[in-house]
């Protein structure tokens, strides 16, 4: 069989998160392999389509209308205006089918598109978006009085989750970072559901990179690296120096990254250092100088941070919500037994209660700590861009031979 046309739509690409980091490798992967692949995204720049070999790409403005969800992101509610443009390309590009990363301007082009031209649709799962929602009315909710502030919380949740669902529902073939996500989805929507991960540059993450000393000295380094906003739980960090320095260890933090909790943590963390967004060199320097990873988002569906920190040899410490866990690779956290810590080679998993005894427990020993760093390399180094991408374009084949076959069980809507 050909190598499949694929149309993508992504959420985002130039912006720093998640979606679009995935999204940049991916075009990468079709250049390197030489793939035919159209990339339809938002950008700052009006240009037309245009493509170098195989790779196609077509780059539409935002409007003055667009509603910022961060200091990155935005919708767009005239975005509608650039129908034309988007079927102008894929006529042209021709594609046996479009994959969508979520419910945006972009995704919802996809969707229409897929109806209109009758093709297969593809959705990747990157975002929990109902937990988003839910946690940023969580300052309203608490305001109501008694158990009805939780339980309008878990309403936004439960309601968010049901709409987003049955967006996904559109497409015949699904794709989410972790095995939780693939069950949940399969179950919300009836379609087949394949692991879509993410892959690390362990060329560009490496501890070659660190220009601390290797065995750690106090003061430790610990890192967060992300977004900084309600949704990635930063409010824990200031506790955890609390904490740490309570039971007499000495830490500072490195805080990568921006968001709408930055002033906060700016007056809760005097002593720490913020950079800002890094890219590139400087980023992988950050990594390489941490001696731990600290990251207590409950709502990442994989934590791409994660993986950098292992690859750039720094062991993590995770909450047992979400995607980073897997990456952790311990024993499941949500079975029953699961009682505060667990622990791996290349990091801990730690209920909030647990961050700051876990943290304590391996800068405690040095020893433990320079074993986790080379275990944590180790892994890394056993994930490729290449091995994800091919993944999915087998799942992308078979959907299309099931089409073929006149196989209504993966296209027909339900």
């Amino acid at each position: 069989m050909h190598a499949p046309r694929v149309a993508y739509f992504p959420d985002s690409f130039h912006e720093v998160n998640g979606v679009a980091h995935t999204s940049r490798n991916f075009v990468s992967y079709a250049r390197r392999h030489d793939l035919p692949f159209l990339c339809v995204r938002a950008g700052t720049r009006d240009a037309p389509s245009a493509h170098s070999g195989n790779l196609w790409t077509l780059e539409l403005p935002r409007s003055s209308a667009a509603i910022g969800m961060e200091k990155d992101l935005s919708f767009d509610p005239l975005f509608w205006r650039h129908a034309d443009r988007i079927e102008d390309a894929l006529h042209r590009f021709k594609p046996d089918l479009l994959h969508m990363t979520g419910p945006s301007e972009l995704g919802i082009f996809a969707a229409y598109f897929s109806w209109k031209l009758k093709l297969p649709l593809a959705a990747s799962w990157h975002t929990n978006v109902h937990e988003y929602a839910a946690r940023r009315l969580t300052w309203l909710t608490s305001l109501l009085p008694g158990d009805l502030g939780s339980l309008t919380n878990q309403g936004i949740e439960d309601g968010a989750l049901d709409i987003t669902t049955r967006f996904y529902r559109l497409a015949q073939i699904l794709f989410a970072p972790n095995a939780e996500l693939c069950h949940m989805l399969t179950q919300s929507t009836g379609r087949p559901c394949e692991l879509m991960q993410r892959g690390v540059d362990t060329e560009l993450f490496s501890p070659a990179h660190r220009t601390r000393p290797g065995t750690p000295v106090a003061p430790f380094l610990l890192g967060y690296v992300g977004r900084l906003s309600i949704e990635k739980n930063v409010a824990l960090l200031p506790l955890l120096q609390r904490e740490l320095t309570a039971a007499g260890i000495p830490v500072r933090f490195l805080i990568i990254g921006h968001g709408a909790e930055e002033s906060a943590l700016h007056a809760a963390l005097r002593e720490a250092e913020f950079s800002g967004v890094l890219r590139g060199l400087e980023l992988s320097r950050a990594y390489s100088n941490m001696d731990l990873l600290v990251f207590p988002s409950h709502t990442d569906t994989f934590g791409n941070v994660v993986l950098e920190a292992l690859a750039s040899g720094v062991p993590a410490i995770v909450t047992p919500d979400g995607g980073p866990k897997y990456i952790i690779g311990t024993e499941d956290p949500q079975a029953p037994t699961f009682s505060g810590n667990s622990h791996s080679p290349r990091g801990v998993v730690a209920s909030d209660a647990r961050f700051a005894h876990a943290i304590a427990a391996i800068l405690s020993d040095p020893a433990q700590l320079l074993r986790m760093r080379a275990a944590a390399r180790t892994y890394a180094l056993t994930c490729s861009w290449d091995a994800v991408f091919d993944r999915v374009y087998s799942s992308y084949r078979r959907l299309l031979r099931d089409r073929l076959a006149g196989n209504t069980t993966a296209s027909s809507p339900r």
